[in-house]
């Protein structure tokens, strides 16, 4: 059920349930009303329950009891006695007036003219006491006051209200209770409503409105809600979402441009090699190379670019095991000295055949090994002396050294060369995926962009850390640390 429609049925109850307790209870006070069969009860429930007709004279009968107390001689008084009952009779009441057996005074009027010898006796009605009659079809009550002079004469006074004329002001009294209190009901419920409404709407209207803009792939709109409700977080929420769908879909954007680059790269990398392992094979073919010295140089160039390709193809599946986080790893305890001699043999022999120097210096002592895989470390050395073979300066001869040095807990490695370096731009990013620094010379180096980024992610893996140093055009050093490894000691005693 949508919120509109709680809310009109909720402020129809707010309404209805009142409006109908004030008609069935507005009903039963007519209904008593026209029961003339019930009359005598009729005054009774009114003086009784509502005490309308006996608190209506309460002040006079209180003056009266005043004067019988203390100043009795005040009901000899004519004008006192009229002047009382004119008071009554603006109160649909009137007095009369009796000594022994004789009527001083008498204040009826004609529809209720009660017949004397049925007044009550002297002492008949006590104090707060109220008898209920009917005279004709007219419902009165009846209050006395007794008074004596002190010479043995006495008299009383009696005080006669007629519930027909007064009970219906006390109706139209009730009526006007009810009334306002409809009113004021009415005008609670409608604040009540615009209130809620004017607080709840507006917040749900501006996250309809950005939901249906994040459904149309519109990631812009800010959701800007303010407060401190359910309808506030939940907007927040949506903002944060909305936040976080805008950085995904940048951020995919950006992968997908990064893909389409490296394919570019690698696609146009490898046309390279490719095309001269098609030249010099059709050359070979077609009797070009004609000696035993031209066929030798013409399929170690064709080995040579297929080594190439290979390599590129190598760092492309590497690459799609970063992207998966699936790279497999065999971590067996190595000795640091042994296996960086072995890698600078290695990569020395290649290096050696581009006339590029590789100087190696071991300064750790001796048996000291770290947790790796030969395999994924071994890419790390040729990903990175690689990439300063990708950079070397046009002219002059490059020269590469490794150290291994001791860190403390750390063994740490530094590959340094002299080519053209990296720029402060270029430098915090060197290790991010698909990067390529200097795009304005990279037109003219072949590389698929991703080697430091295989290098970072697996000396992480590993547990170290890499890092470089560079300055244009005099070279750059590479950093990277491992945790040394030592043989648990064997407590065990023998047996």
């Amino acid at each position: 059920m949508k919120l509109k429609k709680r809310l009109i049925i909720s402020f129809l109850i707010i309404i209805i349930v009142p409006m109908l307790l004030a008609f069935l209870l507005f009903l039963g006070i007519t209904r008593a009303q026209k029961d003339q069969e019930a009359s005598q009860r009729r005054a009774l429930y009114f003086a009784n329950s509502l005490s309308l007709l006996q608190n209506n004279t309460s002040n006079e009968i209180e003056i009266l009891k005043k004067w019988a107390e203390k100043n009795p001689q005040n009901f000899q008084k004519e004008s006192l006695i009229r002047k009382m009952n004119e008071s009554l009779q603006e109160k649909h009441s009137f007095l009369i007036q009796r000594e022994g057996l004789k009527i001083l005074f008498d204040g009826s009027q004609d529809e209720v003219r009660p017949s004397f010898t049925e007044l009550p006796e002297y002492g008949r009605l006590r104090d707060g006491e109220t008898l209920v009659e009917t005279v004709g079809d007219v419902p009165v009550t009846i209050q006395q006051v007794d008074y004596g002079y002190g010479n043995g004469k006495r008299g009383s006074v009696f005080v006669f209200t007629t519930a027909n004329r007064l009970l219906p002001e006390g109706q139209k009294i009730l009526f006007d209770y009810l009334a306002s209190a409809l009113l004021i009901l009415l005008f609670t419920a409608a604040v009540l409503i615009s209130w809620l409404y004017g607080g709840i709407m507006p917040k749900i209207r501006k996250m309809q409105k950005a939901a249906e803009e994040i459904e149309k792939g519109k990631l812009d709109h800010v959701i800007d809600v303010k407060g401190s409700d359910e309808l506030t977080d939940l907007a927040r929420a949506m903002e944060r979402m909305r936040k976080r769908l805008s950085a995904d879909a940048i951020q995919k954007l950006e992968a997908e441009d990064a893909q389409r680059q490296l394919i570019s790269n690698i696609a146009h990398d490898l046309k390279t090699p490719l095309t001269s392992i098609t030249g010099y094979s059709e050359g070979i073919l077609d009797g070009i190379a004609n000696t035993p010295e031209k066929q030798e140089k013409y399929v170690r160039t064709i080995h040579s670019k297929a080594k190439e390709m290979n390599a590129l193809l190598n760092e492309l599946s590497i690459y799609s095991k970063i992207d998966t986080d699936r790279i497999p790893y065999n971590f067996v305890p190595l000795d640091v000295g042994e296996f960086f001699q072995s890698c600078n043999e290695e990569v020395g022999m290649d290096l050696a055949n581009q006339d590029i120097g590789l100087s190696y210096y071991n300064e750790l002592p001796k048996g000291c090994a770290v947790i790796a895989d030969p395999e994924q470390l071994t890419r790390v050395i040729h990903n990175i002396v690689g990439n300063a073979v990708k950079y070397k300066k046009p002219e002059g001869n490059l020269s590469i050294s490794m150290r291994l040095r001791d860190a403390g807990d750390y063994v740490q490695v530094e590959i340094e060369d002299n080519g053209q370096g990296i720029s402060k731009e270029d430098l915090p990013h060197i290790f991010d995926r698909l990067y390529r620094g200097d795009k304005s010379r990279t037109t003219k180096i072949k590389g698929s962009g991703i080697g430091l980024s295989i290098v970072k992610k697996i000396i992480s893996d590993h547990g170290g850390q890499i890092w470089a140093t560079s300055k244009l055009g005099e070279g750059s050093v590479f950093y990277f640390v491992l945790r040394k490894y030592s043989e648990p000691e064997n407590t065990g005693e023998q047996a």
